[in-house]
């Protein structure tokens, strides 16, 4: 017997909790559930995060949850759920799987069969925003040596152990050359470990365009969290139905199951809903906590009632649907089927399924880091490229000198072209004279100087080298 934590959310979250329990009961499967609110009444009681401390009392103890969707209030200062307990627990792992189930389910492409692992804790997800000018609105991009490493390891574990022949990493560093750089970089690295499973590495626009029209390239993919997070509501869709879509989030001793998609308060008490994707999220859970044969029954059993042409109206289809059921009718056929298996799907095995992995990262000895600069941001509205660095210039010291000028990232200064349309936001980048490790005192003292010239300083950005390498990006055009 398993201990978990249950909740049912909001909208059509009872209605499909209750036929996922239902069919996990009927299987045998041996679960301790303990029942949590969490959603849209808790955020009306006045708590922002939609979670309230006892819940989180049952999280520790259990450190299984299965979560149907949740309802976030329109307005500002509500947290999302699934961010705040993901972050929280370190569930820094969200899988995936994508499958096309033709031809019981309408699809374009037949043969789609990918796994979507997604880092879920860091990138432009760490929430990091400020406004910085009337003009322009900044949100830090953060990625993790650690982070990134976890995420990928824990791709090619799970390709290894689910048989899996491929993983491809998707980024974007032809552009962002340091943070996606670093997980493409993490991702050759780690991949080197692995000399049974291919690696490739896609370019994100080219790949999405590709994993959108050839899906069947491709097995598993890795990639930074909002890549993946956009990616997998695509490769779900293709498939046939988002509403089909399971989820785990994986951490440390903490996981979280789920269906992909969201409440659908207009069908809520309707018994329309298809119950599936948090099924198939069920299922996973199962495996997670070593309850494999169970796992194994219940998902052939829902492949034979697609099979069966036993559908709910999300995919309903008159040329190959039989029978239109409501949510509890479904969850009936499947219980019916339990035992049997498909004929024309592939039924899935998961006896030699690992559940956990031990992800294990490698130690790094730290760097030599010395301070050979800094990017001092202005917000000034009245003054050229060329007046902003003639005022600056006179704030060069023994130690530091004005080097460049950026508007929103292209170089203005020296030699600007005047077509570059600028806006009130400037970055200034004063390089170390000598190549030494500046005192911080230098910086310190640029910083009086600028301000005492009457310019507005909004931000700085220490420059470092790490072990000679400079930890910084040169500007577009320099």
């Amino acid at each position: 017997m398993t201990k978990i934590t249950v909740a049912k959310g909001d909208g059509i979250g009872p209605e499909i909790m209750d036929a996922t329990l239902k069919i996990l009961q009927a299987a045998g499967a041996q679960l301790d559930i303990e029942e949590i609110e969490i959603g849209e009444k808790v955020y009306l009681n006045g708590n922002s995060s939609g979670i309230a401390s006892d819940a989180w009392n049952s999280l520790r103890t259990t450190r299984v949850l299965l979560k149907s969707p949740v309802t976030t209030p329109q307005g500002g200062g509500f947290k999302s759920i699934n961010v705040t307990i993901r972050k929280v627990l370190g569930l820094y792992a969200n899988v995936r799987p994508c499958i096309s189930y033709h031809p019981f389910v309408q699809t374009k492409h037949p043969v789609m069969d990918v796994v979507i692992v997604r880092e879920n804790e860091e990138d432009l997800y760490a929430g990091i925003e400020h406004q910085q000018t009337d003009d322009v609105i900044q949100c830090l991009k953060l990625i993790s040596k650690p982070g990134t490493e976890k995420i990928i390891r824990y791709a090619f574990e799970y390709a290894k152990a689910y048989n899996r022949k491929k993983v491809t990493c998707f980024t974007k560093d032809n552009i962002m050359k340091m943070t996606d750089g670093l997980f493409h970089k993490t991702f050759d690295e780690v991949g080197k470990e692995y000399p049974d499973i291919q690696k490739e590495h896609w370019i994100v626009d080219i790949g999405a365009a590709k994993l959108a029209d050839t899906p069947e390239v491709f097995d598993v993919i890795v990639m930074p969290n909002l890549y993946g997070d956009i990616l997998s509501d695509v490769a779900a869709q293709i498939t046939g139905s988002v509403g089909l879509g399971g989820s785990a989030n994986i951490g440390d001793g903490f996981a979280m199951f789920e269906a992909i998609h969201g409440s659908a308060p207009d069908i809520a008490g309707t018994d329309k809903a298809n119950p599936s994707g948090l099924l198939l999220g069920a299922i996973q859970m199962l495996v997670h906590i070593g309850q494999k044969e169970v796992a194994e029954t219940i998902q052939n059993a829902w492949l034979k009632t697609l099979e069966d042409g036993v559908h709910t109206a999300d995919i309903f289809k008159s040329d190959n649907s039989h029978r239109l059921l409501g949510t509890q009718a479904f969850a009936n056929a499947v219980i019916e089927r339990l035992g049997q298996k498909p004929n024309t799907l592939k039924a899935v095995d998961y006896s030699k399924s690992a559940g956990n992995f031990n992800i294990k990262l490698t130690p790094k000895p730290l760097a030599e880091k010395k301070l050979v600069g800094i990017d001092v941001f202005l917000d000034e509205s009245m003054l050229s490229a060329d007046e902003i660095a003639e005022i600056l210039q006179k704030a060069n010291s023994q130690y530091l000198s004005l080097s460049m000028i950026t508007n929103r990232g292209t170089k203005v200064w020296p030699n600007g072209f005047p077509e570059t349309f600028c806006t009130n936001h400037w970055r200034c980048r004063f390089k170390a004279i000598d190549e030494v490790n500046l005192p911080y005192e230098a910086a310190l003292e640029l910083l009086n100087q600028i301000n005492s010239n009457r310019l507005h300083i909004i931000k700085t950005e220490n420059l470092y080298t790490f072990n000679g390498v400079a930890g910084f990006t040169a500007a577009q055009g320099q």
